[in-house]
C-alpha cells in the first residue's frame, strides 16, 4: 500500500470515528441540557458537516488534492454548508451567508491577486485576527440554548487560514497536524514545566487568576485534546508556524523572531476577558516564548501545541 493510501486511509478512520464521536457526544449533550430536538440536529448536523472540512488541513494527502484552481470554490463551500445547516435552529439570513462567502473568498483570492510579499502576508494575518478580535462571527452565528454557535465560525476560520497558506502561499512546512510524535510530546511537556512556575508567580502576583474548584478528573483529557486539536493548534500555526517563520526570513536572525512573535502573541491577549487586559497579555507573550522555543527544538508546531495545550488545561482545571 502506497504512503498517499496509507494517509488517506487515516484520514477515512478519523472521519468516520469523529462522527460518530461527535454525533454521540451532542446527542448526550442535548439530552443532559434538555434542548429541544428542533434545535439540537440541525445545530449537531452543522458541526457534522463542518468536521470533514476541519478535518482535511491536518492531512497533507487529502489537503493536497485540494490544490488549484477549485479551491477557492471549496472554501466558499466549506464556508456556507454548516450555515445552511444550521439554519433551521437559527434565524437565517441571506446577508450572513454572504458575509462568511465573502470571507471565504478574500482569504482564497488573496495570493491569487496579490504577490507575495512582507506587506502582503501581514496583511493578510492582520485581517485575520481583526475577524477575530472583533468578532466577525457573533452577528453571523446566534447564541442558542446558551451554545456559542460562533464558534463554527472560529474552526472555519482556522482551516480556511491553514489551506489558503499551506496550498496558496507555500510556506515552508510547519508540521500542522493533529497528533505529535514522541519527540512532540518529550519537548511540549519539558516546555510546560519549564514555563510553568515563571507562569504561576506572574498569574498569581499579577491578581489575573484564583485558585478555583479543581476539574473532575474524567474531564481533563477530554479539555485537553479539546484544546491541543482547536486553540492550540490554531494559535501556534499563525504565530509559531508562520509568523515566527516569516520574521526568521526577514531578520534572519531567529532569536529575535521569537521574541518578536512572543511580543505579539501577547499584544493579541490585550483584548481576552475586557480591553485593555494587560496581565493576560504579559503572561501568553510569556507562555509564547516557551511555545516558540518547543517550536524550535522540535523543527515543528506540534510540541509548541502541547505546550500550550498543557498550559491552558492547568488554568482551566485549577483555577478561575
Amino acid at each position: 500500500m502506497s504512503a498517499m493510501a496509507r494517509t488517506l486511509g487515516g484520514f477515512r478512520a478519523a472521519l468516520w470515528i469523529g462522527w460518530i464521536a461527535l454525533g454521540v457526544a451532542g446527542l448526550e449533550y442535548a439530552r443532559f441540557k434538555g434542548i429541544p430536538n428542533w434545535a439540537a440536529l440541525p445545530i449537531l448536523a452543522a458541526f457534522l458537516v463542518e468536521y470533514p472540512f476541519y478535518l482535511v488541513a491536518g492531512f497533507a494527502s487529502a489537503r493536497e488534492r485540494l490544490s488549484g484552481p477549485l479551491l477557492p470554490a471549496f472554501l466558499v463551500a466549506s464556508a456556507t454548508l454548516p450555515y445552511l445547516a444550521a439554519a433551521p435552529a437559527i434565524e437565517f439570513h441571506w446577508t450572513a451567508l454572504a458575509q462568511l462567502a465573502a470571507l471565504a473568498l478574500a482569504l482564497g483570492l488573496w495570493y491569487r491577486i496579490l504577490h507575495v510579499s512582507a506587506v502582503t502576508d501581514v496583511a493578510f494575518l492582520a485581517l485575520v485576527a481583526a475577524v477575530y478580535l472583533f468578532k466577525y462571527f457573533d452577528a453571523i452565528y446566534p447564541v442558542v440554548f446558551k451554545i456559542r454557535l460562533s464558534f463554527l465560525g472560529h474552526l472555519m476560520l482556522i482551516h480556511l487560514c491553514a489551506l489558503v497558506l499551506i496550498l496558496e502561499r507555500r510556506i515552508h512546512e510547519t508540521g500542522y497536524g493533529f497528533w505529535p510524535n514522541l519527540r512532540d510530546w518529550r519537548t511540549g511537556a519539558l516546555h510546560y514545566l519549564y514555563f510553568l512556575p515563571i507562569g504561576a508567580v506572574l498569574a498569581l502576583g499579577l491578581h489575573a487568576v484564583r485558585p478555583g474548584s479543581a476539574t473532575p478528573v474524567w474531564l481533563a483529557p477530554g479539555i485537553f485534546f479539546g484544546m491541543l486539536w482547536t486553540v492550540a493548534l490554531s494559535e501556534e500555526f499563525l504565530f509559531r508556524g508562520v509568523l515566527q517563520q516569516w520574521l526568521e526570513e526577514w531578520t534572519w536572525n531567529r532569536a529575535a523572531a521569537l521574541t518578536l512573535t512572543s511580543l505579539a502573541f501577547g499584544v493579541v491577549h490585550l483584548w481576552f476577558r475586557g480591553f485593555p487586559n494587560w496581565r493576560w497579555a504579559l503572561i501568553a507573550g510569556a507562555m509564547g516564548w516557551f511555545c516558540g522555543r518547543a517550536r524550535n527544538q522540535a523543527g515543528n508546531i506540534r510540541a509548541g501545541m502541547v505546550t500550550h495545550a498543557l498550559v491552558i488545561a492547568t488554568w482551566m482545571g485549577f483555577f478561575a
